[in-house]
């Protein structure tokens, strides 16, 4: 019988049914108390009690406002890696910031600090590493180059959420960390993103910036409504900054606070069949692993190979039920910022086309991972 593997699959089940029902009975569906319980799950959860976190709809949205909280100076300089979702690339852009790419390591894929330290200029304001596929940068060497020259440090930590360095969780290291819940990551609200950071001075900025610059949200108003103080301005709000419509809602909050009672053990299911990934592909001259998987306090979103002939490969495999994809091309390579590429990114350029996403989700078997295993074998062999 032919096979149906998915790419991913979100883990989910009735206790985040549970609590949307809780959200329904209270009819309380938007950015309320839900919102507030999920942003204090994470500061336990991250073992940050001085640290801050604040629900978005999208990690795009926390890397739109980890660089617009800090009012750089229009066409500042943001160095970021070539190989990465566009998200952290719009991200400069929309800040009025231009994007400086910078080329991967050859064995992990992650950002070069050598490359990094040579395209620090005068107009440099900010680093955003991304721990791309779950895999982490070297973050010693980012965070003293970055004091170094006084640069601010954004993680971007949309494949990577529960993974550690150095026994800190990746997210915590920098000024800012960003975090996605989007459906195919390692846990999920359906959309869904957060912000991490342990400066206090940007907390109510950031809070006013997911909420169209509002200095009081609908749930505070709601409360302070419902209190017993006879003051009839309970409504009363201003606006000071230019904010956008980032926030979180309660249902997407009721579902990422079971997700993230779940993360450490989907993480570690990942961590488990990619070490059987390992030991059922063996070694060969047609392909490797694209990391150096390190499978402990591992935040790994997906696992992927670097292969010869990749498109013959993903046609072997769809042909077989096995679902594949593609993370990422050079950002260079979009249309959008073509303007950007200085030609200086050689690994990312010469070693994209080898890189092939395979199934990696906690509903996938031993046996479906024996079955992927065997098909690529049998593509080669033959």
């Amino acid at each position: 019988m032919k096979k149906n593997i998915r790419l991913f699959q979100p883990y989910i089940g009735k206790e985040e049914l549970e609590q949307i029902k809780d959200s329904f009975d209270k009819t309380w569906i938007g950015l309320g108390n839900k919102v507030s319980i999920l942003e204090e799950n994470f500061k336990e959860y991250f073992n940050e009690p001085d640290g801050e976190c604040i629900a978005l709809n999208s990690a795009t949205a926390a890397l739109h406002l980890a660089l617009n909280v800090y009012d750089f100076p229009k066409g500042s300089e943001v160095l970021i890696p070539n190989i990465t979702f566009v998200s952290t690339s719009h991200a400069v852009l929309y800040n009025g910031l231009k994007p400086v790419f910078v080329d991967v390591e050859e064995e992990t894929f992650q950002m070069s600090v050598s490359d990094l330290e040579k395209k620090i200029t005068k107009k440099t304001v900010a680093i955003i590493p991304v721990h791309f596929g779950g895999h982490y940068c070297d973050m010693n060497a980012i965070m003293r180059l970055a004091k170094k020259k006084k640069l601010k440090v954004i993680e971007d930590c949309a494949n990577c959420l529960g993974g550690k360095y150095d026994n800190k969780y990746l997210g915590t290291i920098g000024d800012i960390g960003c975090f996605s819940f989007e459906e195919k990551k390692n846990m999920t609200s359906g959309d869904g993103g957060l912000i991490f950071t342990k400066d206090k001075s940007l907390v109510v900025k950031l809070n006013k910036l997911r909420w169209v610059g509002i200095n009081k949200d609908t749930w505070k108003r709601i409360k302070s409504q419902n209190s017993k103080d006879e003051d009839p301005y309970h409504w009363y709000y201003e606006v000071d900054v230019l904010g956008y419509k980032y926030n979180m809602n309660d249902l997407s909050a009721c579902i990422a606070i079971e997700q993230l009672k779940k993360l450490d053990k989907m993480n570690n299911i990942r961590e488990n069949l990619i070490s059987y990934y390992l030991e059922k592909l063996g070694k060969s001259e047609f392909y490797k692993p694209t990391f150096p998987y390190d499978l402990n306090n591992s935040g790994y979103w997906l696992f992927s190979l670097r292969v010869k002939d990749k498109n013959n490969l993903i046609n072997h495999l769809k042909k077989n039920g096995i679902a594949t994809g593609v993370h990422f091309m050079p950002n260079t390579l979009h249309p959008l910022y073509h303007e950007y590429d200085k030609n200086d990114t050689p690994i990312s350029y010469n070693h994209w086309e080898e890189i092939l996403t395979l199934p990696l989700h906690c509903y996938l078997e031993n046996e479906d991972v024996d079955y992927i295993a065997t098909t690529i074998k049998s593509f080669y062999e033959n």
